[in-house]
């Protein structure tokens, strides 16, 4: 869902690019054209067609070439109006790349532009959370770090415009329901990061309820069977290890956690 509202956000610019580069309106329309409200747009040839080397590296969905087309950007056209969508699409890459810690450099870099831009922001979320290692001498601070990205992306989205007018609004309401279930999972990862698993089980059931999927439930299963609670963690074993369907991973968890659960 995450990767339809990026390209949703490149239609948009790709669409203010192709409008830019296409109409020129003739000296008896620039009064009319200068009342309209000024949106984002390349400010020559050459910048939009950096921009569209951007937008089509990340629609083919290439980490180095959107890389490579991001640092272009930002390097030849430093006023660029969207500096914090290439810098968003460069942290992205990186992450897909396995580079977390680029990732969370260029992320805190488009923060600096944004600090709403409610991506960067599960993103970063995500990162802290799956990344943060128990023996860590930081790891407070990590946690602590995570929880206010990821209660911060659940407040955003709550009030945010959608980044493409061509979205439809149920399709617009779907996707923020998903991607707030998903910082309510990364928080439920943080909580279990801190052996609190009430709030862990608190923070699984409300992702698991928002955006009904596997891997939510295997998690709050495994949470009420570290917090003792092996009768709610057997039940949602049994269902999800029901369906022939399960992904390989997510049934060995859940093979596990009964197990645990089963014992006396």
């Amino acid at each position: 869902m995450k990767r339809m509202i990026l390209t949703g956000t490149l239609a948009l610019a790709t669409g203010l690019s192709c409008l830019m580069a296409q109409q020129a309106p003739p000296a008896k329309q620039g009064q009319a054209a200068q009342a309209q409200p000024k949106g984002p747009a390349p400010k020559s040839q050459a910048e939009g067609q950096a921009l569209t080397e951007l937008f089509n590296a990340a629609n083919a969905n290439n980490p180095d070439a959107i890389i490579k087309a991001a640092e272009d950007l930002l390097t030849k056209f430093a006023d660029t109006d969207f500096k914090e969508a290439a810098l968003m699409f460069e942290a992205q890459a990186y992450k897909q790349k396995g580079d977390t810690d680029k990732a969370q450099i260029f992320g805190e870099r488009v923060l600096e532009v944004n600090p709403k831009n409610f991506q960067t922001t599960l993103m970063l979320g995500e990162i802290l959370a799956t990344h943060t290692r128990e023996n860590d001498l930081d790891k407070e601070e990590k946690l602590s770090k995570a929880e206010k990205y990821l209660n911060g992306t659940i407040e955003n989205l709550k009030t945010v415009a959608k980044p493409n007018p061509q979205i439809a609004d149920q399709q617009w309401e779907d996707a923020k329901k998903q991607l707030t279930a998903e910082a309510h999972n990364d928080l439920g990862l943080v909580a279990l990061d801190r052996k609190k698993y009430d709030v862990a089980i608190t923070e699984f059931k409300i992702a698991n309820d928002g955006d009904p999927q596997a891997t939510y439930a295997v998690r709050l299963a495994s949470a009420y069977q570290q917090a003792g609670k092996n009768q709610e963690a057997l039940e949602i074993c049994d269902k999800l290890l029901a369906d022939p369907q399960l992904h390989p991973a997510i049934k060995n968890v859940a093979t596990s956690v009964k197990a645990a659960a089963s014992k006396k």
